[in-house]
């Protein structure tokens, strides 16, 4: 898994680093903009990261449209085009972007030459398609989300649902695409300029297309869709152009207006809500802006590469252990690996496990996919809603049948007439009436 996520991050990173080169920025300032946008960023609303932390199919997709615009702004388009057909490969909902800006450029010069990775690639896919093993489920395109199934999705899958959304992240992600262009303007790119106009633009207008087509028109693709999530392209693009931005007013010597744009870079990653940063916060942020500005006005100073160098890398570690940044919760997974162990090697493996006590964690979710084992319920797949009504009526029984995983003494003796193996719990819930087939300092495992 390291292994992956290397490639992917390290694929997003090039990426960016080639797009800053185009600018043009020097090599060593060009690592800097890519420094910045490796510190990632939460896009609430639609619920995805600028950098994954699992190596998921959209993952691997992000990262290779990043590479995809870094190379058209370095001018080769066949590897630009080879990049973006892997990436519709992988997750077709995450370049969907990408491509409707490059058709249109294909379209306009009437060249079409460019487009047989992209023709292979739906080929490819198609064919894979018709091909798979296991059981199928077709998919109806034209279908409405009934009222059940609303009601559900709202509680479970509320990033789909723009009305959902609190007012100030639409207001977010105005300001953070006015940032971008204002950017833009500031960077003047020679290369790329369709993207990086483009990209934004359409992140911004698929909030109101998500609204009509789901929210209105109630449409059932939409939820499986997720056209909202290009709203990466908005903050992406706003950190690095910014972060551009930053080191050309540096090199200009507009030292305030160059502490200004680096403040709104590292804010995006420091707060989510935007407009939720503390004062403590933001004073951390205007120090380490000033910081990377003075290490950028040192430019005949023996060690001022190695200075620039511990200025773009302080905030990966300052922002997480001062500012108590988090993209994403980081479980404890000690005595959860301890628990898959066990059960990989005690347990048949058709045994079903309950963790009568999770709630929303994600230790059910882990559990199911490194112990191979099958979860009665859990919060994470009730996600797959999205894709299929009957899943989502069944998850909904069995989330309602646990008591949303809060538990009750009650379901013990209920385990047998719901297929149920193995009851996992925290030890605060311990069973005081019988034994456990395996207990450590996080969970204590129950055979019915």
């Amino acid at each position: 898994m390291i292994a992956q996520q290397l490639l992917f991050r390290g694929l997003q990173i090039l990426g960016v680093y080639l797009l800053a080169l185009s600018f043009p920025l020097a090599r060593g300032k060009a690592l800097v903009v890519a420094a910045l946008f490796a510190l990632g960023a939460t896009i609430a609303g639609p619920a995805v990261l600028t950098f994954e932390y699992e190596p998921v199919p959209r993952a691997f997709a992000v990262g290779l449209v990043f590479l995809a615009i870094g190379l058209v702004a370095q001018e080769h388009l066949m590897w630009a085009d080879v990049a973006a057909a892997l990436a519709f490969l992988y997750h077709p909902p995450t370049v969907w972007v990408f491509w409707a800006l490059y058709l249109w450029l294909t379209l306009r010069h009437r060249d079409y030459r460019d487009l047989w990775p992209l023709a292979a690639g739906i080929v490819l896919l198609f064919v894979s398609s018709r091909l798979q093993p296991g059981a199928a489920e077709p998919q109806v395109f034209f279908t409405r989300v009934s009222p059940e199934l609303e009601k559900l999705q709202r509680m479970r899958a509320s990033y789909n649902w723009i009305s959902t959304w609190p007012a100030q992240l639409i207001w977010q992600y105005l300001l953070l695409w006015l940032v971008s262009m204002v950017a833009f303007w500031r960077v003047r790119p020679r290369t790329a300029r369709l993207f990086l106009i483009g990209m934004p633009a359409l992140g911004i207008l698929s909030v109101p297309v998500s609204y009509i087509l789901l929210d209105q028109l109630k449409w059932g693709l939409i939820p499986q869709f997720q056209p909202a999530r290009a709203l990466v392209f908005v903050t992406a693009f706003a950190v690095i152009l910014g972060a551009a931005a930053g080191v050309r007013a540096a090199e200009q010597k507009r030292w305030i207006e160059s502490v200004f744009w680096f403040v709104m870079v590292l804010a995006v990653p420091t707060a989510v809500p935007l407009f939720s940063i503390s004062g403590r916060n933001l004073l951390l942020l205007l120090a380490l802006s000033i910081a990377l500005c003075g290490t950028l006005a040192l430019k005949r100073f023996r060690f001022a590469p190695a200075l620039l160098a511990a200025a773009a890398i302080a905030p990966s570690f300052v922002l997480p252990y001062w500012a108590h940044v988090r993209n994403y919760p980081r479980p404890n997974l000690a005595g959860l690996e301890a628990l898959v162990q066990f059960t990989r090697t005690q347990t048949p493996k058709d045994a079903v496990f309950l963790f009568g006590d999770a709630g929303s964690s994600p230790d059910p979710s882990i559990f199911r996919a490194e112990s191979q084992r099958a979860v009665y319920v859990d919060w994470k797949s009730g996600g797959q809603m999205n894709f299929s009504e009957p899943l989502a009526r069944e998850w909904w029984q069995r989330w309602q049948a646990t008591n949303a995983l809060r538990f009750d003494t009650a379901e013990v003796s209920r385990m047998v007439e719901m297929g149920i193996d193995y009851l996992v719990l925290s030890p605060s819930h311990r069973l005081v009436d019988r034994k456990p087939d395996y207990e450590n300092s996080q969970f204590v495992l129950y055979k019915r």
